[in-house]
C-alpha cells in the first residue's frame, strides 16, 4: 500500500502499520446500556428528566427510591454471619441424675427455604456415635420466621465421661413431611459439651452455620450417580463406637429375703435392623442357677433405640448366696421367625470390677435401699466357666 510523502511522491506503508490504524481508532468509549434508551418509572416519586446518558440525574432517583423502600433481606451466600438466623437454647447437665438437658428456647431470622415454607423444628444429635441412637426433635412451629419451641429434649445416660468427648449438634430443619426427599437443615450449629459446669445451667445464642458436608466413603459409593459427598452424620453412623448403656436397679429386700433387680431404660442401643433402629428386650440370668426361677425376660420395645422398661424382678436367696452367684444382663434384638441379634451385655458380681463391682457389693451390703447406676454394654455375650 502507498500513500502520498512529504514530497509529494509515494510513501509504502507495510500490512501492520495500516492494521494498526484502522484498529486503534482512539480512546474506548464506555458501552451505553439498553436500560439507557428506557424511561426509569417510580410510582411513588416525581417523573425524572434526564438526558441520554447522563448519569447525574438517575442517581438522585433511585437514592430516594431507597429511602422509602426497606432493605430486602439477603438472599444466597452472604458474607453476613447472621444471614442464617440465631438460635437461643439452655443446657444443663445433671450429674447427680447422668442426664443432659437442651432446651430450645426460639429461632430469630431464619432465612426461608427454597419451598418457601417456614414450618420448623429442632433436631439434636450427640457426635460421636449412631445417628439414630441420638437424635432428638421437638415439635414443628409453623408459619413463622421466629419460631418459639420452650421445649427440652433429654439425653439419659449421660455421664462425665460423655461431656469430656462428645458435642452436641443442634440443626434448625424444614419440616418436609408432603415431600419425598429430606430437605437439608436451614442452618446447624455445634457445641462441646466439655464446656458444661455439672449442675449449672448455660445459655447460649449463636448464629446458625450451614451444614457441613465430607467427602463420602468409597465402601458406600457403589451406585452410579451418587453423590460424593453426604451429610457428616454418615460416617458417624458408619463408625458406630459403642452398643450403649443400660440403667439398672438393685435393692436387697430383707422382707422377702431376696434381691430385686430393675431394668429401667436403656439409652444409645446399636441399631440391628435395616431401618436402622432395634426392637429391644433385656434377659436376667442368675448363674448359677436352674429352671425359671433364674431366667427372666422383659417385654419388647418396638422400633426404638432408647427404650424405657421400668420391669421389676425377684431373686431369692440369702446375702451370702446371693454374693457368690453372678448376675447377666443383656439386651437383644426382637426378631420374628429368626434368631434374635445380641446388642450387649453386662456382668455383676463379685469378680467384676469397677462400678459393676461396686454396684454389686454395695447392694447386697445394704437392705432396702434401692441403688440405681448406669453400665456400659460390652459387645462380645459374657463367657461363663463351671
Amino acid at each position: 500500500m502507498a500513500c502520498a510523502g512529504p514530497a509529494g511522491g509515494r510513501q509504502r506503508v507495510n500490512m501492520q502499520e495500516h492494521m494498526a490504524i484502522d484498529v486503534s481508532p482512539g480512546p474506548i468509549q464506555p458501552i451505553r446500556l439498553i436500560s439507557d434508551y428506557f424511561p426509569h418509572f417510580y410510582p411513588f416519586l416525581e417523573p425524572v428528566l434526564r438526558a441520554p446518558g447522563s448519569q447525574a440525574m438517575l442517581a438522585p432517583a433511585i437514592h430516594s427510591a431507597s429511602q422509602l423502600q426497606p432493605n430486602p433481606e439477603p438472599e444466597g451466600d452472604s458474607d453476613d454471619s447472621t444471614a442464617l438466623g440465631t438460635l437461643e437454647f439452655t443446657l444443663l447437665f445433671d450429674a447427680d441424675n447422668s442426664t443432659l438437658h437442651c432446651t430450645a428456647h426460639r429461632a430469630k431470622g431464619l432465612k426461608p427455604p427454597a419451598s418457601g415454607s417456614v414450618d420448623t423444628y429442632v433436631k439434636a444429635n450427640l457426635l460421636p456415635g449412631a445417628i439414630k441412637a441420638s437424635q432428638l426433635r421437638t415439635r414443628t412451629v409453623r408459619g413463622t420466621r421466629g419460631p418459639v419451641w420452650e421445649e427440652t429434649l433429654t439425653y439419659h445416660g449421660f455421664t462425665y465421661q460423655d461431656a469430656g468427648r462428645k458435642t452436641l449438634r443442634l440443626c434448625v430443619c424444614e419440616d418436609s413431611r408432603l415431600r419425598r426427599r429430606r430437605a437439608p437443615p436451614l442452618g446447624e450449629l455445634r457445641v462441646p459439651l466439655r464446656k458444661l459446669v455439672p449442675n449449672q445451667a448455660r445459655s447460649f445464642d449463636i448464629c446458625l452455620e450451614k451444614r457441613r458436608l465430607t467427602k463420602r466413603p468409597k465402601s458406600l459409593d457403589t451406585a452410579r450417580g451418587m453423590s460424593l459427598y453426604e451429610e457428616e452424620e454418615m460416617e458417624a453412623e458408619v463408625s458406630g463406637e459403642e452398643r450403649g448403656r443400660i440403667l439398672l436397679s438393685l435393692c436387697y429386700n430383707s422382707q422377702r429375703g431376696g434381691l430385686l433387680v430393675g431394668v429401667l431404660r436403656c439409652a444409645h442401643l446399636a441399631p440391628m435392623d435395616a431401618n436402622g433402629y432395634s426392637d429391644p428386650f433385656v434377659r436376667l440370668f442368675l448363674h448359677p442357677g436352674s429352671g425359671k426361677r433364674s431366667k427372666y425376660k422383659t417385654s419388647v420395645r418396638r422400633k426404638t433405640l432408647n427404650p424405657e422398661f421400668n420391669e421389676e424382678f425377684f431373686y431369692a436367696g440369702h446375702r451370702e448366696e446371693l454374693a457368690q452367684k453372678t448376675l447377666l444382663v443383656s439386651v437383644w434384638d426382637y426378631d420374628l421367625g429368626t434368631a434374635d441379634d445380641f446388642i450387649g451385655g453386662v456382668q455383676l458380681s463379685n469378680r467384676a470390677s469397677g462400678e459393676r463391682l461396686r454396684h454389686w457389693r454395695e447392694c447386697l451390703s445394704r437392705s432396702d435401699s434401692r441403688l440405681e447406676l448406669w453400665h456400659l454394654l460390652d459387645s462380645v455375650p459374657p463367657q461363663l466357666g463351671d
